[in-house]
Order: structure tokens, then C-alpha cells, then sequence
């Protein structure tokens, strides 16, 4: 079976009414945490925009706080557990300023838990991958906040040598 375009989903979404489209949303909400998760943001964070952003930063934490950084190969998994948890998350969101923070948040979180301590390459190379994205992300930026970002990507590049 193939499934039809995201342009054909759009055209037969217009013949429904309020009730069936309410109807599918809760069911498409049902079917994974992500959806739900979507969903969820899209609809509370007209009343707070900080929201996601809390919300993921207090994910992020508790993750931290679990990660075992006993030796290197415990914290690079740990590491990369929690970079595949924030991508996820990053995944519901298009706002280029979000995305800075939150993968600023993550890449401060490595070095206040010591990640970069252990100078793993596997973990060196994810902390400058994500400095990378930091940076490609701030270019597309207005150019004021393109300077409140740039002190930060130089401690960041700075912290990783």
C-alpha cells in the first residue's frame, strides 16, 4: 500500500468537520508519545512560550543526573543516550532560537557533569558536532541575537580544547 502525499492528506483533511478532525487529532495523540507530546506544546504554548523549552531542559537534567560516569565508555553511552532523547525532542519544534538553547543547555550540561574530562574522541567529537549545529543554526539567526549567541558558542568552543 502506498501512502499518498502530505499534499493529499491536506485536501482531505478539508472536508472535515471540527468534530472528526477533533476526533483524529486525539486519536493520532493516542497512537505515540510523540504525537502526544506535539500536540500538546502546539496547543499550551500560546499561553506560555517557555514552555517546551522548560519542559525540555527538565528532561534533560534528570537525564544527566541518571547518566553513570564511572568510566569513559559508561559516559559515552550515557552521552549519546541523551543527545538521541534531545534530538527527539528538538524534532517538535521549528523555532531556530529554541534549538540554540536547548542544545546549548545540553552541551553545558557535558561539561558541568565532566563528560569532556574523560577526552573520549567519541564524546570530543559529539560536544563539537553539536557546537557545529550551535553555530549553523546562530548564522541563520537575526543579527542581534547572532551576538548574544556568540559569546556563548566561544566559551563553548573554548571549554572543548
Amino acid at each position: 500500500m502506498k501512502i499518498g502525499s502530505l499534499a493529499e492528506i491536506k485536501k482531505e483533511l478539508t472536508f472535515f468537520d471540527i468534530k472528526e478532525l477533533s476526533v483524529l487529532l486525539l486519536d493520532l495523540a493516542k497512537f505515540s508519545t510523540d504525537n502526544k507530546a506535539f500536540l500538546y506544546f502546539k496547543l499550551f504554548e500560546r499561553e506560555n512560550p517557555r514552555l517546551f523549552v522548560e519542559f525540555v531542559q527538565e528532561e534533560i537534567d534528570l537525564e544527566f543526573q541518571k547518566s553513570n560516569t564511572r568510566n569513559y565508555h559508561f559516559a559515552k553511552k550515557s552521552a549519546q543516550s541523551i543527545r538521541r532523547k534531545l534530538n527527539k525532542r528538538l524534532k517538535l519544534t521549528k523555532d531556530k532560537e529554541t534549538l540554540v538553547e536547548l542544545i546549548i543547555y545540553f552541551c553545558e550540561k557535558l561539561r558541568h557533569y565532566g563528560f569532556l574530562d574523560f577526552r573520549h574522541p567519541v564524546i570530543d567529537n559529539l560536544y563539537k558536532v553539536q557546537v557545529g549545529k550551535i553555530e549553523k543554526l546562530v548564522s541563520g539567526l537575526h543579527e542581534d541575537l547572532q551576538y548574544d549567541y556568540t559569546e556563548k558558542i566561544l566559551e563553548l568552543r573554548n571549554s572543548s580544547k
